[in-house]
């Protein structure tokens, strides 16, 4: 593909679909980006090739580039790592733009803080200090609720239960030194969601 110019770049979280930037590119980043995997732009501020993330750590890790059906603005799924994309410390250069698993990293995020800067009567902290085998007692009696529900038939307990179960995984996850983009790239991988991924084994596959 032969770039004429600058054209801007929609950078999208691969795993949510959450808008993370827009940044431009020419022809030379392009070719960058096709060579290396990873996003690169031209600065127009500086006037020189911006590989992002060569500096702060934040690399985008490039699943999928697509142009739109004018051919004039370009698409990029990304891994983001590190901090996020925006220079503010933010995932999104867009703040609180939603992404499919917001509330998730939200909730995610306050366990962290829960951990870093203990609460007077917190559940997080209390759950936290009883440690792994408390947890996972509370996931076996939140899943078991959560069946219940579903045999109810009662949609708004049922809703309340998953969020309990969701929230009490969330915080074994964390005590085990995971993230939920683990699990999103797991889940891709197992679906072999468009881009470059490994092709799953059986076992995987749903």
């Amino acid at each position: 593909m032969q770039i004429e110019g600058l054209i801007p770049a929609i950078v999208q979280d691969f795993y949510t679909g959450r808008v993370l930037m827009l940044a431009y590119v020419n022809q030379e980043s392009y070719d960058f980006m096709q060579q290396h995997g990873e996003t690169c732009f031209w600065s127009r501020s500086r006037r020189e090739l911006w590989h992002k993330g060569a500096t702060s750590g934040n690399v985008q890790k490039i699943r999928s580039m697509a142009f739109d059906c004018d051919q004039d603005t370009l698409l990029i799924q990304v891994e983001q790592t590190g901090q996020g994309a925006c220079h503010t410390g933010s995932m999104s250069c867009f703040g609180d733009e939603a992404g499919a698993f917001h509330i998730l990293n939200q909730v995610y995020t306050q366990i962290a803080e829960r951990q870093a800067n203990p609460k007077e009567k917190s559940y997080t902290n209390y759950l936290l200090d009883q440690g792994l085998d408390k947890i996972c007692k509370k996931i076996g009696e939140e899943a078991t609720e959560t069946i219940l529900a579903a045999k109810n038939g009662d949609p708004t307990q049922l809703a309340g239960e998953v969020s309990d179960l969701a929230y009490h995984v969330l915080v074994l996850l964390f005590t085990q030194g995971m993230s939920i983009q683990d699990i999103q790239a797991e889940l891709a991988r197992r679906h072999q969601v468009q881009g470059n991924l490994k092709t799953p084994s059986e076992k995987g596959r749903y």
